[in-house]
Formats: structure tokens, C-alpha cells, sequence
């Protein structure tokens, strides 16, 4: 196996050891955090992460995911009406305040389960489309398994206390992607300022709403069990970064864990190219050819957002079964990248040869296979 080490690589010294190896970069009071960069959907820094933890009303994400999907596949439509029932009316914790025995559009139930984490509503929805708490719960669970979800369970859609229900940050962050990307019709509704029903205003209670630049909402969650959590997106420049605290102690920590997260997400990665599509790494070395070498590209961009405090080193490595037996095709896979980071698994990426190289003719692979026979073992020929 021939490794040829990558000396252009001399400029990746500011890399980034990310995700777990962050925590010592990023700071927050939180218990547990998550950053991710929307685009790519990696996770940039993670605080005991992919721990499940009672997500409280951040799960109600989910109950509107699994809303919005119907939508999406044609089951429901926005005007949708759906009956209250006096369970849904008499329901307690935060409200919408839905009359019973009265029909709300699905679109605004879904405001306010966003806007005013109404548990009334999520009761309403649950009831009207899975027959139960109970049954909508499975729907949760079943659409958290499609959408590889796999450190969350649900036992009812309001986020309640209730032994089943459990996500991880890595698990929230995905699921605030997944939203995102899977129907941008209805971003609007997670930024709506505010949310009047039955007469009465209220105020979205993401904290990132009008204190930040580019604050498109999510969501929150509190219970005594859980402290108090957000789930928030927000774009700056183009970009989008979604961030995720949770078992802050009080409205106030988490407003202020919540905008230092976020303004972290924003401030300190930067986006690093290590090689550009077609970039030459190096030269593989040639058997029976009309040339010694034969040089070496990768097909691909590779590049990663890094935090910019990072002084720890990168490092490449191209490895081949070598030396390469002539003849040779431009664009045959011959090699592999090997990219190391401190604190990011290990990256392999496939290399092609650049050009070709003809064979020997007869005589010259004679001559050759003479030369061979004649050299004795460790001998450099000279």
C-alpha cells in the first residue's frame, strides 16, 4: 500500500475539532445544546446532545410535522375544519382557547400550537385526525422512524410530562431542518409575532422573535421536569443556522442561552474549502508505462464550517495499491483521500487518475522483465 502525505495541506492548520469536541470552544449554561447549519445539516456543537430528555412543548414541533404532512399529502388542506371537544376546551397549561363545540381551520390550530403553544389545540388536532391523544402519539412515533428520528419517542402531542415522551437536541434539530425544507409554505407561521383567538392576544414566546436579526421562530418548551428549552432558526447573510437549548432555570436564561447560541452559530464558523472539484492531490506511481507517475484528482468539493478559534491541524493522505500497472484509463479509480480532523471522524474520498498512461511496447516490457530478474532484492537498480 503506497501513502503519499499531502504537503499542500500546510494551509489547513485553522481546522476545527467539531460537534463534542466543541464544548470547549462554545459556552452555554444550557444543559444540553445542539447547532447546525441548515444548508448541509451538519452539526457544528453539541452539549450532551444525543441524550432523549423531556422535550416538553418543543415536541409540538412534531405534532405540527405530522399536521403538515397530511397537508402535504393531499389528506388535509389548510381550511380543513375540525370540531373541539370539551376534553380539547377543558384541557389546562397553556392555551389557545378553543370554544367547545366550535370548528377551527387546521391552519389556525397550527398557529396556535406554534404561536401559543396551545395544548387545547394539539388535543383538538389529535382528536379530529387520529381519534385520540393515544393514536396521534403513534403517528408521532411512527413518523419520527420514517424521518430518522431515532432518539425520540412520544406519548401524547402537547409535550406534557409523560414517561414516553423524550427527543434529543440532535433529534429536535433535525426535525426544525426537516420542517423547514419540507414545506417553506408555512415557515411563516413559526415567525408570526403574535396570534389572536376568542379575543384573546398573545405574544409568540420564541425569545429570539424581534431580538434578533433574521429570527424566523420555532419553538419553546417548559416544564418544571424539563426547565425551560427553544428550538430557534434564524438567517444571516444567506446563511441559516438552527440552535437548541434546553434545562435552563428560568424565561430569562433561556432568552439569554438561546441569542449567545445562536450568535455563536453565526460569528465563529466560517466555511473552509479543502479542495476544489478536479484539484490535483498528488501522483501514483507507474509499472510497465511510458511514463513513471500518473497524476492523481479528486471529483468531489470538500469543505466543512469550522470554528475559527480552532488551532488544532488537518491532515491528508492519498493510499493506493502501487505501484499502478500501466495501461492506464483517465478517471479509473485508483486511490483513496484519507482527511483527518481533531474531533470529526475520519473522511475518505475516492481518487482518479488525471490523465492516462500508455503501456510498454514488447521489447521495452522485456527489457523490463530482464532488469527485474537481474536486480537483486533491495537493490535500487543504481
Amino acid at each position: 500500500m503506497k501513502r503519499t502525505a499531502l504537503a499542500a495541506l500546510s494551509l489547513l492548520t485553522l481546522t476545527a475539532p467539531a460537534f463534542a469536541q466543541n464544548e470547549g470552544l462554545v459556552r452555554t449554561k444550557a444543559s444540553h445544546a445542539v447547532i447546525m447549519d441548515v444548508a448541509s445539516g451538519e452539526f457544528l456543537y453539541g452539549k450532551d446532545a444525543d441524550t432523549p430528555v423531556p422535550p416538553a412543548s418543543m415536541s409540538k414541533l412534531m405534532t405540527a410535522a405530522v399536521v403538515l404532512d397530511l397537508i402535504k399529502q393531499g389528506k388535509l388542506t389548510p381550511e380543513t375544519p375540525f370540531t373541539v371537544s370539551e376534553k380539547a376546551w377543558r384541557t389546562g397549561g397553556s392555551k389557545m382557547f378553543v370554544l367547545v363545540d366550535t370548528d377551527i381551520t387546521v391552519e389556525n390550530l397550527l398557529k396556535g400550537i406554534i404561536v401559543q403553544s396551545g395544548n387545547d389545540a394539539c388535543i383538538v388536532v389529535a382528536e379530529n385526525i387520529a381519534g385520540s391523544e393515544e393514536a396521534f402519539a403513534e403517528l408521532m412515533n411512527a413518523r419520527a422512524k420514517a424521518w430518522g428520528l431515532d432518539q425520540s419517542s412520544f406519548g401524547n402531542p402537547t409535550g406534557l410530562p409523560h414517561p414516553e415522551q423524550r427527543m434529543s437536541m440532535r433529534d429536535l434539530a433535525k426535525l426544525a431542518r426537516h420542517i423547514w425544507y419540507e414545506y417553506p409554505e408555512y415557515r411563516y407561521i413559526f415567525s408570526i409575532p403574535e396570534f389572536t383567538w376568542s379575543k384573546i392576544t398573545q405574544s409568540n414566546r420564541n425569545p429570539l422573535i424581534g431580538a434578533m436579526e433574521g429570527a424566523r421562530g420555532m419553538k419553546t418548551g417548559h416544564t418544571d421536569e424539563a426547565g425551560y428549552g427553544v428550538v430557534g432558526l434564524a438567517e444571516r447573510d444567506g446563511e441559516a443556522r438552527i440552535a437548541v437549548v434546553t434545562g435552563l432555570d428560568s424565561e430569562a436564561a433561556r432568552r439569554s442561552a438561546a441569542i449567545d447560541l445562536m450568535d455563536e452559530a453565526f460569528d465563529s464558523f466560517d466555511e473552509a474549502t479543502f479542495f476544489e472539484a478536479g484539484d490535483l492531490v498528488g501522483y501514483a506511481d507507474v509499472f510497465a508505462g511510458r511514463e513513471e507517475s500518473v497524476p492523481l484528482r479528486i471529483d468531489q468539493e470538500v469543505r466543512f464550517l469550522l470554528h475559527k478559534r480552532t488551532l488544532s491541524g488537518a491532515e491528508a493522505e492519498v493510499s493506493y495499491q502501487g505501484p499502478l500497472r500501466a495501461p492506464i484509463k483517465e478517471g479509473e479509480q485508483v486511490a483513496v483521500l484519507t482527511l483527518t480532523m481533531p474531533g470529526q471522524p475520519t473522511r475518505d474520498y475516492p481518487v482518479y487518475t488525471a490523465g492516462e498512461v500508455k503501456g510498454l511496447g514488447f521489447f521495452k516490457k522485456v527489457q523490463l522483465g530482464l532488469q527485474q530478474l537481474l536486480t537483486p532484492p533491495g537493490s535500487d537498480g543504481a
